[in-house]
């Protein structure tokens, strides 16, 4: 893979994992557009998949390192737990629906979902839902104030995220502004629910990693990406929490129907 090619792609990932625009979506139409082949070797794709996870998980688990280690100690206390204790354990919960129909549809996912098409649909329809939420919210409740049932609700909004072009973050920022959260507070709890989940897919890719062995000649382009993943991931986090304090999230959506337009354009000249 070319350095060139591990620089944009982690920058993709690192932006797109983040904010409400699809990092699988993006990760699938940028090497479209381009014409790359670096993943048509599916050992690559699941190396380098591998370093923008651990770049993605680096950036968030910085930004909120005090908020990791606060949950991690009081989750990991002995009962009763406090309301900081049952909030970690409600964010992990929050993983478990993606990570059982994930696990359960992951070949069919890989077959039927991811393609140009049916990205730009996806786009569309999920962006739109987001401006129209946003638009309508009234509610302007904390993380802090997280009930197992929205753990669950939004842990299941975050199983539509399967399918490339949802966006995780997006739909579950949906999600929480639908339940009447306030703009800050659902983005802050997207990051958050970024984690287990973040985590649990690298664990899971590491260790295939490990039997698998890395590709010759990957090593460093992986280095390149979960460098670059990181850095744009942090900006990312960073610029979307001050953005939603005076801003709705128009911007993405109008972002999501001009990146859906292109797509359908090139479609439709059968220039891909």
């Amino acid at each position: 893979m070319p350095l060139l090619h591990a620089i944009v792609l982690g920058i993709v990932q690192g932006l797109t994992e983040f904010l409400p625009i699809s990092s699988s979506g993006h990760l699938q139409i940028v090497p479209w557009l381009f014409g790359w082949n670096d993943f048509d070797d599916a050992g690559v794709k699941k190396a380098f998949d591998v370093a923008l996870h651990l770049g993605t998980l680096a950036a968030v688990v910085f930004h909120f390192r005090r908020d990791v280690m606060l949950l991690v100690r009081k989750g990991l206390s002995k009962p009763p737990l406090d309301r900081d204790g049952r909030l970690a354990w409600l964010l992990v919960l929050t993983a478990v629906p993606a990570a059982l129909v994930g696990a359960l549809f992951e070949t069919w996912i890989d077959d039927e979902l991811g393609t140009p098409f049916v990205i730009a649909c996806s786009l569309v329809v999920f962006g739109l839902l987001l401006g129209w939420i946003d638009r309508r919210r009234r509610g302007d409740r904390r993380v802090e104030e997280l009930s197992l049932r929205d753990a669950l609700l939004v842990g299941s909004a975050q199983v539509l995220a399967l399918n490339p072009g949802t966006s995780r973050s997006g739909v579950t920022m949906t999600a929480a502004l639908a339940l009447g959260y306030g703009r800050e507070a659902a983005v802050r709890l997207s990051f958050l629910m970024s984690l287990p989940v973040i985590a649990g897919a690298g664990a899971v890719k590491v260790a295939g990693l490990v039997s698998d062995g890395v590709p010759d000649g990957l090593l460093v382009p992986m280095l390149v990406g979960i460098a670059t993943a990181a850095v744009s991931g942090w900006l990312a986090v960073w610029g979307l929490l001050r953005l939603v304090r005076t801003r709705t999230f128009a911007p993405f959506v109008i972002y999501r129907l001009g990146l859906a337009l292109v797509i359908f354009l090139v479609l439709s000249a059968g220039w891909r």
